[in-house]
């Protein structure tokens, strides 16, 4: 049996799946016994360097306000990052020469300057031009490098989206009088939301797991930051490794999967009802169609 898009897979091709599953999920356990074996022969399983995270003064101490200035910095770049991308990426695609070149200066400067970097510097912006507080300019400078790169990507991926759309969207707009601004807004732009969805998400993922640069960086207390505090306190370097990195997993988790919920409930409400009129109200219809035209035609010889 097969399909339009591929050929079902016949005997042999079953069995040869099913080799290559079982190889695979042997590798891996093999991998995840190697790796134990080896923090077992080291000494890092043992109870005393675990012990402190079963404890809630390394969480309310370290780990819990380290997550909340990653969150608060992360959702600050998002909230930005946005309508910031989106505005440049439909500027780059205006009918103004002047402004599609402007918007696209803007995008491929900061899109090729590396995300650390736009950090370092907006922190020396900081503390020599403004008077932000040194407690606050971490914070100030992670957000702006954040918000300065992602943006610029953003913005490659609402151009994108919107020209991957059949260009009979834009034509048939035009040709009911919609204006360039009501055809993008109306038109282009909720269709290509839904496409754009699995990309912005993954840009959102990495804004998340980039605060943690200017903790390494310009001593911004994220939760990497906070972590090797917690880890110098406790002189549990790899353990609290691995706790931050399940951390960091189920936040990027939990982004995922609020992302797909969202993208599936957008794709819902754009299907139609699917309703189907049976044969009676055809007629019905039609009936009421010709007997409006008569009607009217009669009335008017009258």
């Amino acid at each position: 049996m097969s399909s339009v898009l591929y050929d079902a897979p016949g005997p042999r091709a079953k069995r040869r799946n099913v080799l290559f599953s079982v190889i695979f999920f042997l590798l891996l356990a093999l991998l995840v016994w190697w790796a134990w074996k080896t923090l077992d022969d080291k000494g890092q399983l043992e109870w005393a360097l675990w012990k402190p995270f079963t404890q809630s003064e390394a969480w309310t101490t370290y780990l819990l306000p380290g997550l909340a200035d990653t969150l608060k910095a992360a959702a600050l770049a998002m909230v930005i990052a946005l309508p910031l991308g989106a505005l440049f990426g439909i500027a780059r695609l205006s009918d103004h020469r002047w402004v599609r070149v402007s918007a696209g200066a803007v995008v491929e400067f900061f899109r090729a300057i590396p995300v650390l970097l736009l950090m370092l510097f907006a922190n020396e912006f900081y503390a020599r031009s403004t008077d932000v507080s040194t407690a606050d300019r971490p914070l100030y400078a992670v957000v702006t490098g954040l918000v300065l790169y992602n943006a610029s990507v953003l913005a490659e991926v609402v151009r994108a989206g919107i020209l991957a759309l059949p260009k009979g969207q834009t034509e048939a707009a035009y040709a009911i009088g919609l204006r360039k601004g009501q055809t993008m807004s109306s038109i282009l732009l909720p269709q290509a939301v839904t496409a754009m969805l699995p990309a912005i998400v993954s840009q959102l993922v990495v804004i998340v797991k980039d605060t943690a640069l200017g903790g390494v960086m310009i001593g911004f207390t994220e939760l990497l930051n906070t972590r090797s505090t917690l880890a110098a306190f406790y002189a549990n370097v790899i353990p609290s490794f691995i706790v931050v990195a399940v951390i960091y997993i189920i936040l990027n988790f939990i982004l995922t999967s609020f992302a797909g919920w969202l993208e599936k409930r957008l794709r819902r409400s754009k299907r139609s009802t699917g309703a189907v009129l049976g044969k009676e109200k055809v007629d019905d219809i039609n009936a009421a169609e010709v007997g409006g035209t008569f009607g009217t035609g009669a009335g008017g010889s009258i």
